[in-house]
């Protein structure tokens, strides 16, 4: 597959969706016309039968109300349908614009970017124009968490091959997966949601003791074994009107013991639709890979499944959703304590199911970061699943670049390194490529780190923790300046490097804050310890000093540049990553170029 068909693939699924959408608009205009002759002929059976007998009239009447009935429901199915496939199409226009570049107007996850981390902020990790807005397709807040905390966080190799096994399975299934977002689209599933069912799973049962079960049904057995009775005469009208007004009060009385659940509840109701929607589309579908069968077990029982479990909980608050019409709602629990009935069936699911639900929402969450990643691979078929090696400080890519570079303008290329106490020196112009080659590499192992294909054409690597020192900005509510800002982030670094953890370095124009001459001598004396430490990863510099310490370090330190050409006053850049230490400058060509007499 090359990289246009998949965009080829949602352009035609936009083209027969419309076409089914189109179908489906004009099936619900013909419900609207036949649900409207339905009532005419409601109306006309009384008006011409009559005549012939009032039970030929009732009749009539019955069976086209009966058919107005069907068609209320027909015209209920066409409108899901139609709603559904409105999202459908959405998801696709939405590759197609996210294929040609367009994926900022999508959800940043700015709400998960943390105040201190080691890589996200240098990397554009969350936020705008950041790897997740570019990647997500998570529709619940779970799924953003779970995506979030796989960007930020290094998982093992275990779980990086689960993964990548995981989103291989599932690329393909493009269909499958738009389904599933749509399901999550519907209504989005929030983290509240859970919470006020976890909260309400903790309380005690109110409706646990014995005598609760019998009245459920004893107290309406009297109320209409009552009314029988007096239709047929033993009891008295009056004597039951004041039974009906004891029973009514009862009821209501137990009805206030109810209201608080009801509150508690009411709201989820249509994110518990989405739920069980979402649910029954992972139980359904076949799924061998074994993270994907493990998020299948999380829904599994023995007699049942979570889907119709989840549905049976929607269908009880929606019965506790009568009480919102008292014509219905009074007569009913009068005579069938109907609150009493729901909330006892409440809290027999809430027995049945308290220690399952907050693994279906985290399952949940785990299976649309995966379906992310698979949307990934199938969007890329060119990029490379990285491949884990047990040795420590390797990283081996060929023609790696930034993925959030179109793939028009991408330029890449190509490094390895291997081994312990490894540091990469980058030198080069201004402009020339090495702070974007640097964070294309960090984007890349971020990537790799969390089970994601990544932008190269192959990718080795161990597991290692980013750890970069790339932006330092100044803090004016810490009164903490830039230089000292670097300084507590390099502080972080030189303290995990001390410790021996499988950190990569990513280093930018480090002590940028001080004179030329510190600048040398801190840069000097830190890659020293680096090296003395067994550090592993890339330092870019302007200083092309540095790069004389690949002589005094010849196992360790590998010069590396990007350079430009000149021709006249115009600079011309290949932005590819060369061996050696660079040769050609261009600040000064800037420098005259906005008005610097030199």
């Amino acid at each position: 597959m090359n990289t246009s068909a998949p965009t080829h693939i949602y352009r035609k699924r936009i083209e027969d969706l419309s076409v089914v959408r189109k179908r489906l608009d004009k099936k619900g205009d013909l419900i609207a016309w036949f649900r409207l002759a339905a009532i005419i002929a409601v109306v006309a059976s009384f008006f011409y039968l009559i005549p012939f007998g009032l039970s030929y009239a009732f009749l009539a009447a019955i069976i086209f109300l009966g058919i107005f009935l069907r068609l209320v429901v027909l015209a209920a199915n066409n409108k899901e349908l139609m709603s559904n496939l409105d999202l459908l199409l959405e998801i696709n226009h939405r590759e197609v614009s996210i294929a040609s570049g367009d994926y900022t107007r999508f959800p940043e996850g700015r709400e998960h970017i943390p105040n201190i981390h080691d890589y996200a902020h240098d990397l554009d990790i969350l936020g705008r124009a950041s790897i997740f807005q570019y990647i997500n397709r998570t529709t619940s807040q779970h799924g953003g968490i779970t995506l979030s905390q796989w960007l930020l966080s290094p998982a093992s190799t275990a779980a990086i091959v689960e993964r990548q096994q995981a989103a291989r399975e599932l690329a393909g299934q493009y269909e499958w997966r738009q389904q599933f977002q749509a399901y999550g689209m519907a209504n989005m599933i929030n983290v509240s949601t859970q919470e006020k069912i976890d909260a309400w799973m903790r309380e005690p049962n109110r409706f646990a003791a014995p005598q609760w079960k019998w009245i459920r049904f004893v107290f309406p057995a009297m109320i209409i074994s009552a009314g029988f009775l007096t239709i047929w005469g033993p009891i008295p009208s009056p004597i039951f009107f004041g039974l009906v007004f004891i029973f009514f009060v009862i009821s209501g009385l137990i009805t206030r013991k109810v209201t608080p659940v009801y509150i508690h509840l009411d709201k989820v109701v249509p994110e518990i639709t989405t739920f069980s929607h979402s649910i029954r589309w992972i139980e359904k579908q076949s799924m061998t890979s074994p993270l994907l069968a493990g998020i299948q077990q999380q829904y599994s029982y023995a007699n049942t499944t979570a889907s119709a479990q989840v549905k049976a909980l929607k269908e009880i608050l929606d019965r506790l959703d009568f009480r919102l019409n008292p014509l219905l709602f009074l007569p009913l629990n009068t005579f069938l304590f109907w609150d009493l009935h729901q909330v006892i069936s409440l809290e027999k699911w809430k027995d049945q199911n308290k220690p399952r639900i907050s693994k279906w929402f985290n399952a949940l969450g785990e299976m649309e970061a995966v379906c992310s990643i698979a949307t990934l691979t199938f969007n890329h078929p060119l990029w490379a699943f990285p491949v884990m090696r047990a040795e420590e400080g390797t990283f081996i890519a060929e023609d790696i670049g930034h993925p959030l570079i179109a793939d028009s303008k991408r330029v890449t290329s190509s490094f390895s390194t291997s081994g312990k106490g490894k540091i990469a020196l980058i030198t080069g112009s201004n402009m020339a490529g090495k702070s974007t080659f640097l964070r294309a590499a960090g984007v890349n192992i971020v990537l790799a780190m969390m089970g994601a294909p990544v932008c190269a054409k192959s990718l080795t690597l161990s597991r290692m923790h980013v750890t970069t020192s790339m932006r330092v900005n100044d803090n004016l509510e810490e009164s903490t300046s830039t230089f000292y800002a670097e300084l507590k982030k390099l502080k972080h670094i030189i303290e995990a490097v001390n410790r021996n953890e499988k950190v990569f370095l990513l280093l930018d124009e480090i002590l940028r804050g001080t004179n030329s001459l510190d600048r040398h001598t801190g840069s000097t004396a830190l890659i020293r310890q680096l090296v003395r430490h067994n550090a592993v990863g890339m330092l870019a510099t302007h200083d092309l000093q540095l790069a004389e310490l690949g002589s005094e370090y010849p196992e360790n330190i590998h010069n590396y540049h990007f350079d430009v050409q000149v021709s006249g006053e115009e600079l011309y850049f290949d932005y590819k990553l060369k061996e050696g230490v660079c040769k050609s400058l261009n600040a000064s060509i800037l420098m005259k170029k906005i008005g610097i007499e030199l």
